[in-house]
């Protein structure tokens, strides 16, 4: 097994408030806490195996606790398998963890798997971003077999998302504890309505442009106040903002998201983003959530069941009871 490549259970005291201030959000409460929540805690230098489950072939096992247990791929040809977030990963390929323009972060997450065609994207445009930055911070893309992860995301579940770093790769080859413990950039003002003037350059414009023009994306999602910001930088040329789309948190990282690749047949696209800019009123529309949060509901709501299996393509349930 590949060093690093084993699913720790770490989670820090920042990893529960990431989670709780999520949720506080889901349910319709303080926007600005996820604007500033941290998606990247600390991970580990001493990561632990998952203990077995008492019975993994159970149906009202969590899907999610059957594929983080899975710390290498399947075998065979690589296929997309369902929806973004409810789908799976077959025949994933590993993202070098150093590149000539790349370095990967968190390796004890054992997120650096994607299908094939995220990994020659990154390699694409980890060459072009050197333009602008050293090279680039990979943070998660999905699991050796993707499916649903027990923390961070609803995503990054069929090898065609990816998380990259506001913080340009150094000069040097990261040390295994700098890129558990390293902290990612974070962009947005503290008050959540707009960049951080300290520490914003068009760079951070250039590199999210440079990923939009590429034909194999299809959204990029980054924090509403970085969405404003770059549609107030971006001139006459204006069509890349298209795939840009504002969503909460994304104040340290952009995360791109590529379409179905042609020989994935059973992956399944998501529908195009609305045509225009999506500046003016939409995103202002999100900045006016930062300003007036919805109260929570007084009876708040039973959280859902984790899904199972069955809420899975068929072809998934093959793929995380393969050898």
């Amino acid at each position: 097994m590949r060093p690093f490549h084993v699913l720790s259970v770490f989670l820090s005291a920042t990893a529960v408030a990431v989670v709780v201030m999520a949720v506080i959000v889901m349910a319709g409460g303080q926007a600005l806490a996820q604007v500033n929540a941290d998606p990247t805690p600390p991970g580990t230098l001493h990561p632990v195996p998952l203990p077995p489950l008492a019975d993994p072939n159970s149906p009202t096992v969590a899907a999610k606790d059957l594929f983080a247990r899975k710390t290498e791929p399947t075998s065979g040809p690589a296929r997309s398998i369902g929806g973004y977030a409810d789908g799976c990963l077959s025949g994933g390929v590993a993202l070098p963890i150093t590149g000539p323009n790349w370095q990967v972060m968190r390796l004890s997450r054992n997120r650096n798997w994607g299908n094939p065609a995220l990994i020659t994207f990154l390699e694409r445009f980890a060459a072009h971003a050197k333009h602008e930055w050293n090279g680039l911070l990979v943070g998660d893309m999905s699991q050796p077999r993707g499916g649903p992860m027990i923390s961070g995301h609803a995503s990054h579940q069929v090898g065609l998302d990816a998380d990259i770093w506001f913080t340009p790769m150094p000069d040097h080859v990261l040390s295994a504890e700098e890129r558990e413990m390293n902290g990612a950039t974070n962009i947005v003002a503290p008050d959540g309505l707009g960049i951080d003037p300290k520490i914003w350059t068009r760079n951070y414009l250039e590199l999210v442009r440079t990923a939009s023009l590429d034909p194999a994306t299809t959204r990029i999602f980054v924090n509403p106040a970085i969405k404003k910001q770059m549609c107030s930088e971006a001139g006459s040329d204006r069509a890349w903002l298209t795939k840009v789309r504002p969503w909460w948190g994304h104040a340290e990282h952009f995360h791109v998201r590529l379409a179905c690749p042609a020989d994935s047949a059973e992956c399944k696209a998501q529908k195009p983003p609305d045509p225009g800019d999506g500046c003016g009123a939409e995103v202002e529309s999100w900045i006016k959530d930062v300003t007036r949060p919805k109260p929570p509901p007084t009876t708040p709501k039973p959280p859902h069941p984790p899904m199972t299996l069955a809420g899975l393509p068929p072809a998934c349930k093959q793929v995380v009871q393969a050898p």
